[in-house]
């Protein structure tokens, strides 16, 4: 089931990129980032209370409130760099380099997580790595 959700967020990132570098001709990326980020704030909230996440707040660790705000800050400076870059690229080239965060988490989870590495997944990260460095030079 993981890899439906995991190919619809494929789909919806394409999408974002589509839509982004339609949305963001002449309007400094700051400000699209900032208009974005409310946008997604709204139907976060939305989804979250509409299945009753909410009511589980209160059961939130220290360690969860800290990590998820670094993911949020993550998340937020990944946003900033993304739409500079579709503004001054093709969105054919920087939403695959854009990509190379799948390579990235990969090493982050092995090193950080302990997360074992398989033959298989650094031959997947090798060539997202090998595809990104195609596409920048």
């Amino acid at each position: 089931m993981w890899w439906i959700y995991a190919l619809l967020s494929a789909l919806f990132a394409a999408l974002t990129a589509i839509f982004a570098k339609i949305g963001i001709k002449g309007v400094d990326t700051d400000l699209a980032t900032a208009i974005r980020t409310v946008v997604i704030l709204l139907l976060a909230w939305a989804i979250a209370i509409f299945k009753g996440s909410t009511e589980t707040i209160g059961g939130l660790t220290k360690t969860n409130w800290i990590f998820l705000i670094l993911s949020g800050c993550a998340t937020g400076l990944s946003w900033i760099c993304y739409f500079k870059a579709l503004q001054l690229g093709k969105v054919s080239q920087v939403a695959p380099v854009d990509k190379l965060s799948v390579a990235i988490a990969i090493v982050l989870a092995v090193v950080f997580l302990k997360e074992p590495l398989s033959l298989k997944q650094a031959a997947g990260a090798a060539l997202i790595i090998g595809g990104s460095l195609v596409l920048i030079f």
